[in-house]
């Protein structure tokens, strides 16, 4: 059986996919990829379906080594490079790791989460209908657990072969205003606590992780309170605690809470807000529902439209590659005279 085996890696790295779903009424948290989109050109890269469960690396990478045959592998997100054997794979790149090679994933540059997938996926039993590692309930993950050194993660068996391929994307606009959509408690808040809101720039605190990041900045002024009665729980919710100061839950968060809650970040942006980083400013934008249903569905039709953007590389540009190229069509001495000045 070939397997990828885990030589090193940081904390809560860990296995992840699209989550769990159809089982919140149970109390059980969706979690999956706190970066769908990156997940899913990870994925395609490989030949796989967007969804797959591949390898979630949080700031830190790690080192990995092919056991029992040949692996396809591809790194995606947060500006991390990949390398086989110390040779660099180009961004957004597949590469066919070899039996006995060791991939070296470095740590996370533009953002915090990254995604190593393997063609074909990994052979191990799902729990609930996912791979995803939940940490506080132990769900997922290998044997209920996030990765360590000397794991071994045994891979579906696909074929392998064929030339690497280049996925030339656009990069997210991290600059622009987080969208959200107000409620679905905003009459909680005082109309001048909605403007502040809105108005103001927020700091991704250290408090931050796959449940909820905590953010901080100008007090959020509560109108009626801030005690409800515990309801439903979506990603991206906004809940502004007694303090008044905003946390957005993210993919690992409870399936209820009794905080209320001020906005939602839309589907589209869930993505690009988990990268993020503690200490980087964010601002919030208000956008109406049909805005916010017009961004899903193009976010969803560009997944959809990753299999037709792979572009085929031709070669590796490596040292010995341009080494072994003629690169030279001619020379020309600048010093030499013209023929003309040589004429009588």
């Amino acid at each position: 059986m070939t397997e990828l085996v885990v030589k090193a890696c940081g904390p809560m790295t860990s296995l992840q996919d699209r989550g769990r779903s159809g089982y919140q009424r149970f109390g059980v948290s969706p979690s999956g990829a706190m970066d769908m989109r990156s997940l899913a050109m990870a994925n395609v890269l490989v030949g796989n379906a967007p969804g797959v469960a591949a390898i979630e690396f949080v700031n830190l990478g790690g080192s990995f080594t092919c056991a029992g045959g040949d692996l396809r592998i591809a790194l995606v997100g947060a500006g991390c490079a990949l390398s086989i054997d110390g040779t660099p794979v180009p961004p957004r790149t597949s590469a066919i790791l070899k039996e006995g090679q060791t991939a070296q994933v470095g740590h996370t540059r533009t953002g915090t989460f990254a995604y190593l997938a393997v063609a074909g996926g990994f052979a191990i039993k799902p729990q609930l209908g996912s791979l995803s590692f939940h940490l506080r309930s132990r769900l997922g993950g290998l044997n209920g657990a996030a990765l360590q050194a000397d794991d071994r993660l045994p891979c579906i068996i696909q074929a392998q072969d064929g030339a690497p391929v280049h996925l030339p994307v656009n990069e997210d606009d991290r600059d622009s205003p987080v969208r959200v959509m107000l409620g679905p408690q905003d009459d909680y808040f005082t109309p001048d606590a909605i403007r502040t809101f809105l108005d103001s720039e927020f700091t991704v605190t250290p408090q931050a992780d796959r449940m909820g990041f905590q953010l901080s900045g100008p007090a959020i002024e509560h109108a009626k309170g801030f005690n409800i009665v515990s309801d439903g729980i979506a990603t991206g919710h906004i809940q502004i605690p007694g303090n008044g100061q905003p946390i957005v839950l993210m993919r690992d968060r409870q399936t209820a809470g009794g905080y209320p809650k001020i906005a939602t970040v839309i589907s589209a942006d869930l993505d690009r807000f988990a990268q993020v980083r503690p200490g980087s400013a964010v601002r919030f934008s208000a956008v109406r529902r049909d805005e916010a249903v017009a961004a899903a569905r193009a976010l969803k039709e560009q997944i959809a439209s990753l299999p037709d953007a792979l572009v085929p590389v031709r070669f590796s540009l490596t040292t010995e590659h341009l080494l072994s190229t003629n690169l030279i069509g001619g020379a020309v001495n600048a010093l030499a005279p013209k023929m003309s000045d040589l004429a009588p």
